[in-house]
């Protein structure tokens, strides 16, 4: 029989703490990734974030465990453990490392797989997206409003697909580096096209599709003055949506044949000197220069391609300014009409220079409640709880657009949407971007909206729909 010492791998991998915690980081990652490199290989993957646990979390478990065994059997060996020196009961050795073995597969199955599969389900989640990562907060806050609050971040911000997983991995990793070592821009900007995010047609064009004809569009815009009374006033406007051959504004922007290109001078695109249209089945191809550009000043500016994104640039974070917001709240009724110079003063409010949230947080409400304090003692009286609800709601207000340490503010995220807070379609249609034989692009109202009703107090169109006293 061999003198050679007994020393079979399984026994010594279970020769100490850290030998056994090595190799149970070995067979647990070993495990996992036996449930997620299948998946990811068969192309079925859904979310792009999966990557972060299959390629970069997993295999440094495994690498770690590696590294700690050897340390393990060095301690071992200095410490002079039997199973370095070779003496060691074999039956009993080979149960021990069996039972170990054993019951960190069989935890590992069943731990293992249940938390990859969980950790891949959390990553798909608003809330992983959104809260894990500080600098996201404006844009979960954000996202919590209607429409697209139910759509996870991953179905709209990655293109489907391998090519669209790998942008989005190199993009999502130079962010990940930038939010560890707190090198990432204040505030965090998303322009459709950049930066490893999905065009409209690979996101918003799965659920929407551009072919589709929309009809009419009825809206109303309710505003409230900043006098005594807060006079309130309504907008009536029969938007012209339309689509594919029956023109609109969709149909005007995006339907089969026609193209529009523009360049762009800033980075969230708000001021373009170049817009080239073109309408392959009329054969119509026109370039437009806003005034004072030439074809040499534009050279060499980025150009893109509309989109969707680009007038619905803002459709699931969409930010308010003070004004609109307040109107929103008094037609609600969380801030009460009826309360004396409620709209002007809550404006005020919101728009004052606060240090940071935690001081907006103490100054808003009371603030809005001296007013009335000084001016209108008995008024604070009969309606104390109506005014504490209507400091509560402004501070919503506060907490929902403004965030100091991110340096977003009142206006950081303009809507290109409409063109009543931002520039929005004057970016293009603004009377001053015209061809060379002085053709411009149109600025006639009438083109995108029917105009039933204009800040009236009691519109006569709401009356004959019959919705008149309902909306108030």
């Amino acid at each position: 029989m061999s003198d050679k010492p007994y020393r079979p791998i399984l026994i010594l991998l279970t020769a100490n703490w850290l030998t056994m915690t090595g190799s149970a980081l070995v067979v647990f990652a070993g495990v996992v990734l036996l449930f997620l490199i299948p998946v990811h290989m068969s192309g079925h993957v859904t979310n792009p974030y999966s990557g972060l646990l299959a390629f970069l979390i997993i295999p440094a478990l495994l690498l770690l465990g590696l590294l700690i065994i050897p340390v393990g059997l060095i301690v071992a060996r200095r410490s002079g453990v039997a199973v370095m020196a070779g003496v060691v009961d074999r039956k009993a050795a080979w149960r021990k490392a069996v039972l170990f073995f054993g019951v960190m597969t069989a935890i590992n199955v069943l731990v293992g797989g249940q938390l990859s599969y969980r950790a891949v389900e959390h990553m798909d989640t608003q809330q992983f997206c959104g809260q894990t990562c500080h600098a996201m907060t404006p844009q979960f806050v954000s996202h919590a409003r209607p429409p697209h609050l139910r759509v996870a971040c991953v179905s709209c911000h990655v293109s489907p697909g391998a090519a669209g997983y790998l942008k989005a991995k190199t993009a999502g990793t130079r962010r990940l580096m930038g939010a560890i070592f707190d090198k990432f821009e204040r505030p965090i900007d998303y322009i459709p096209g950049q930066e490893g995010s999905a065009s409209s047609a690979e996101t918003c064009e799965v659920c929407h599709a551009r072919e589709t004809i929309l009809g009419p569009r009825f809206r109303v815009l309710t505003k409230f003055a900043d006098d005594e009374t807060n006079t309130r006033t309504e907008t009536a406007l029969m938007m012209r949506v339309g689509g594919g051959a029956t023109g609109g504004i969709h149909g005007a922007h995006l339907a089969p044949g026609i193209t529009v290109r523009y360049s762009a001078t800033d980075n969230k695109r708000q001021t373009l000197p170049r817009v080239e249209y073109t309408n392959a089945k009329a054969g119509i191809s026109r370039t437009f220069l806003a005034a004072g550009s030439t074809d040499a000043s534009t050279k060499g500016l980025p150009t893109f391609v509309m989109q969707c994104a680009d007038c619905h640039n803002r459709v699931a974070h969409s930010f308010e300014l003070p004004d609109r917001a307040v109107d929103r709240v008094l037609a609600s009724g969380e801030i009460a009409p009826s309360l004396p110079f409620a709209k002007k003063i809550a404006v005020e409010i919101l728009q004052a220079k606060y240090a940071d949230a935690d001081d907006a947080g103490r100054k808003i409400p009371v603030v809005f409640e001296a007013f009335y304090r000084q001016k209108y003692p008995q008024v604070l009286a009969a309606r104390q709880p109506e005014i504490t609800r209507a400091g509560a709601a402004l501070l919503a207000i506060y907490r929902q657009n403004v965030f100091p340490e991110l340096k977003v503010r009142w206006g950081t995220y303009p809507t290109n949407l409409g063109h009543m807070t931002s520039p929005g379609c004057f970016r293009c249609h603004d009377g001053d971007h015209a061809t060379p034989d002085g053709k411009t692009a149109s600025q006639d109202c009438e083109t995108c909206h029917r105009t039933l009703a204009v800040d009236e107090k009691d519109p006569a169109v709401l009356k004959d729909l019959g919705i008149g006293t309902a909306m108030k």
